[in-house]
Parts: C-alpha cells; structure tokens; sequence
C-alpha cells in the first residue's frame, strides 16, 4: 500500500513537464512570458505606493564606516527596520548591496549586535555578517529585516505558529498573497528609500542573503527590474530535490510554481545580468549534486543571452552557511565590470 501523502506527490513530480520551463530558442519573448505568469503566481501587491516614511533611530561611526539604523513604510501597517552601513574613505554614489537574513534571530547578525540592544556586540558564524563585509570591501550595505524574522517576528497573533513565518505565510494564501512576494515588495521598496537617499548609484544595486535570504535574492532578481546583480546563498538547487523532497518552512512554497517553472528558470529570468550564486558541498537540504544539475541548466540560459561568463557558482567546503572569502572575489570581478 502506499499511504504517505509525499509518495503520491512524487509520482505526480516524475510524470511533471513545467510548462514555460527553458527548453532553447530567443531567451526575451520567453522570459516576457514566465515573468508575467510568475509576478501571478507570488501573489498580489499593493497597486499604489505609499509614503516611506522614513525614521531614523541611530547613528553611530564604526571601525569600517558609518551605521544608521533607519526604518521605512513598505505598506500599511507594514513598517521596515533596517541598517545602513557606508564604507570608510568611500565616496559616494555608492554601490549598494541590500541584504537578506534567512531563518534566524534577524537583521542584526548583518553588522554582529545582538537584537534587542544594538549597542552589544553579537558573534555571528557562517559569514553572515553581511553588511560588515560589505563595508570591508568599499560597498555599501542596506541590510533589512525580512518578515517573520527578527524585530518583525509574530507578536500580536493569539496562538502562533512553533515557526513565525507559518501564520504569516498561510494569512497571505488567504488574501490572493504568498509571503515571498509580501518579502519582495519590501525589497522593491527598499530600492524606492535608497533612490530617495540620493547617494547610490541606482544602475549598481545589489541583492544578497543566505538561506532564506537566498531564496527572496533569487525571486528578488528575477522579477525586480531595479536589481543589477544577486549573490544567493545556500538556496539554489532543484526544486524536486529540496523543498519538494526534504522538510522546509511553508514560506518556500508558492501555490502551482513546479507545474510551471523549475528553479534554474526562475533564476533565468536575471539573465544577462551577473548572479553568482554561493553553496556548500554538505549543505543536507539543498543537495550539491542538484544544484550542479540546475546550474547547467542555468548556464545554457546565460548562453542563449550571450553571457555564460555573468553566471557563477561557488562552493564552499562546510554546509548551509555563506562563503565570503571564496564569494566576494568573484562578485567584485563583476562589479568592476558594471563600472568600466
């Protein structure tokens, strides 16, 4: 007998052809239309954009720079705390990289301060300081807390979810949303505060994160026409060897997306434009040898667009954690490359 739910789904997954997978042939007209079949798929966003808002809380010199702690209006009732961090003896427009956190206590691990006193120092493993490395390499950082994470974590629903991110997900499901699109307008308007700042250079704003970051970098890239460059970490691979296969947080789902498009596809629709994409060879719930398999798939994407040499993979020898020393060089090459 067969009884467990997942064997029926899986059976269903080896007969499944996503219908606007890449297949060969001009890369735009089908990238025109997995765009507008995914900006469905993640669901409703506002249509009307609403006053930022801005507020700042703190500022305070650093060793690499200068941080500020700043918080903006992404929608009603949706209010965005966020770091910015500019580099010492960097003059501006700067390059901007905004920073994603995945599952964890939130935006803070981004310039090591603990979460409810910035004033501490907070040791962070697996590179994940992400705007502290930013600064050490002359970019700036706009490092924000994604929902469900961090200060925004669930603090007003009776009864919440063992993981925060479960009754937001299943909330948003229920308004036509899902909670990564809710997660990408926050990024899109992330990119509306830093052209209002005045002081980045709008045709160099970047995407980056780690795990769940990862996952809003990628979706972040392909559907955000602002975004000039992703760096996601520890979250591309296949999404019949991941999400579908072994045990993850219901904020990685979109309803119908594997009848339409694998992972790699999604990532194409960044194509000409440079990812590098970071992994660990042990990372247990996104398995390297997918990951390879999707890359290739990737890279004959790039190839169609005439830019096979703008997409990159990195992998490092550890598990699920960024890769800075082994990542950032090859990112810096492109960077360089945006600038001449």
């Amino acid at each position: 007998m067969h009884l467990s739910p997942s064997e029926n789904h899986r059976w269903y997954m080896s007969r499944l052809q996503p219908e606007l997978h890449y297949d060969g042939g001009e890369v735009r007209p089908w990238q025109n239309r997995l765009r507008r079949k995914l900006r469905k798929l993640v669901g409703d966003v506002p249509q009307e954009r609403c006053a930022l808002g801005v507020r700042r809380l703190w500022r305070r010199e650093h060793p690499l720079g200068m941080i500020e702690k700043i918080v903006y209006t992404s929608e009603p009732y949706a209010d965005v705390p966020a770091y910015v961090c500019l580099p010492k003896n960097v003059e501006p427009p700067y390059t901007f990289f905004i920073c994603l956190q995945g599952h964890s206590t939130g935006m803070h691990n981004s310039i090591a301060v603990q979460r409810d006193d910035n004033t501490l120092p907070h040791q962070v493993a697996g590179d994940r300081d992400f705007g502290l490395g930013c600064m050490q390499r002359g970019i700036a950082a706009l490092c924000i807390e994604q929902r469900s994470f961090g200060e925004r974590r669930e603090q007003k629903q009776k009864r919440v979810a063992a993981h925060g991110c479960q009754d937001a997900t299943m909330q948003a499901l229920m308004l036509g949303r899902t909670l990564i699109g809710e997660r990408m307008y926050d990024v899109d308007r992330a990119i509306d505060y830093l052209s209002w700042r005045g002081d980045a250079r709008m045709d160099q704003v970047g995407v980056m994160g780690n795990s769940g970051g990862g996952t809003l970098s990628l979706f972040s890239a392909a559907l955000l026409p602002r975004v000039a460059m992703a760096m996601p970490s520890s979250y591309f691979c296949t999404f019949k060897d991941s999400i579908m296969s072994i045990g993850h947080c219901v904020d990685n789902y979109i309803p119908g997306l594997l009848k339409v498009a694998e992972m790699s596809d999604i990532m194409g629709l960044f194509a000409p434009k440079p990812v590098v994409l970071v992994h660990g060879k042990d990372d247990p719930i996104f398995p390297i040898a997918a990951t390879r398999r999707a890359f290739r798939e990737l890279q004959r994407i790039y190839a169609a667009a005439g830019a096979k040499d703008r997409c990159h993979l990195v992998v490092g020898n550890e598990g699920h954690r960024f890769y800075a020393d082994q990542a950032w060089p090859v990112m810096l090459k492109e960077i360089k490359r945006l600038q001449d």
